[in-house]
């Protein structure tokens, strides 16, 4: 129990899904092309992304526990991602998915969630434009690293899709130097996953 608490808290050597990188477009970006892999996701509707986060995180560690049929501990990886499907208006609810990468050695045959509210997404290959930042994330600063993307993306003119978008994060609550948070925002022809 000991040692998977601290590979939640601690992310140096987790594993992460394997990426391509693109060649650069701007200074402050990167562009990359996950290979497809598997996830465990659990979705909900909320109107407080912190809030969405947090509970989709008690979830999904729920499930790395071995709340899951086999009853099978699977090891913590990086990043945490939460897919971001915008309500219509400021006050709808927005749909956050919050997701795990499934460690390689259950990518073939991932345990089976117990909880009706988690699942396996079969991700497909999709290319990402990623704006990576520091510090202890939160809502706020998502919304601007965001918008600091999407200026990027407008000012050298290239194809993208608003919405969904992806955050990621990389550290636990407790690392407090040297933190890796990310804003994804698909390319364009990437809609029609």
């Amino acid at each position: 129990m000991l040692k998977a608490v601290g590979q939640a808290l601690f992310s140096t050597g987790l594993q992460s899904p394997k990426f391509t990188e693109q060649e650069k477009k701007g200074p402050d970006y990167e562009i990359r092309t996950y290979h497809a892999t598997k996830w465990v996701s659990t979705s909900l509707s909320a109107m407080q992304w912190d809030a969405a986060t947090n509970t989709g995180f008690r979830r999904l560690f729920n499930y790395i526990q071995g709340n899951n049929h086999n009853k099978v501990k699977v090891e913590m990886t990086a990043p945490v991602t939460c897919r971001v499907d915008p309500g219509a208006g400021p006050a709808c609810e927005s749909q956050f998915t919050v997701s795990f990468y499934i460690p390689e050695e259950h990518q073939e045959n991932p345990p089976e969630p117990s909880d009706p509210e988690v699942f396996v997404e079969h991700r497909k290959e999709f290319t990402a434009y990623v704006r990576t930042y520091g510090g202890f994330s939160n809502e706020k600063m998502k919304h601007e690293e965001l918008q600091k993307l999407l200026q990027s993306l407008q000012r050298d003119g290239v194809p993208y899709v608003d919405q969904p978008f992806y955050t990621a994060g990389y550290d636990s609550p407790f690392k407090l130097t040297n933190r890796r948070n990310e804003v994804w925002i698909l390319k364009k022809e990437e809609a029609q996953q």
